[in-house]
């Protein structure tokens, strides 16, 4: 049987928000065990150039609402990037899972050699076919940015392993 475009993002994007979800939820077990503000975990960055903790997981979601609107040609919603807390970026990610289940796989499946445009600030738009769009722009930008979250956490001692990124549950 052959991969429908639906098979390929929708499951990996709620199976993935769910798995991130799990280490906000570690992360905030992690803080109050060792007596700290959790929301200071928001701005942790590998390096001074990088985008903090809180960016990475709003670009997630992001990346995965975008990811599953631009394949069905449907608008995405808006959510606005001022999380402060970590319960306010679960709560992004639940707004972002219940988001990805609405869109219908009939929505997405058959759009491999659809137009895809991505507006990018100061240049012309990036142009794909759908599948192009997904295999090559939408799914690694996606990981790049929760792997990118999953580094910060672990940086910060937040015990997490392999298998807490990779859990399918």
């Amino acid at each position: 049987m052959a991969l429908s475009m639906h098979s390929t993002c929708v499951p990996i994007y709620l199976g993935m928000l769910g798995n991130l979800s799990k280490w906000l939820d570690k992360a905030l077990a992690h803080a109050q065990a060792r007596g700290f503000d959790p929301d200071t975990l928001l701005t942790a960055r590998l390096a001074p150039d990088m985008l903090s903790l809180a960016k990475q997981v709003q670009i997630a979601c992001d990346g995965a609402k975008f990811g599953v609107a631009r394949l069905a040609g449907v608008e995405a919603p808006k959510f606005v990037d001022t999380e402060s807390t970590l319960v306010q970026l679960q709560e992004r990610i639940e707004k972002t899972i219940a988001y990805v289940k609405s869109v219908a796989p009939e929505q997405i499946n058959g759009t491999e050699n659809k137009a895809i445009s991505v507006p990018v600030r100061g240049r012309e738009p990036l142009q794909f076919s759908g599948e192009d769009y997904l295999t090559h722009f939408a799914l690694p930008n996606f990981f790049f940015h929760l792997t990118t979250a999953y580094a910060l956490l672990r940086h910060n001692g937040v015990e997490l392993g392999k298998a807490d990124f990779l859990r399918r549950d």
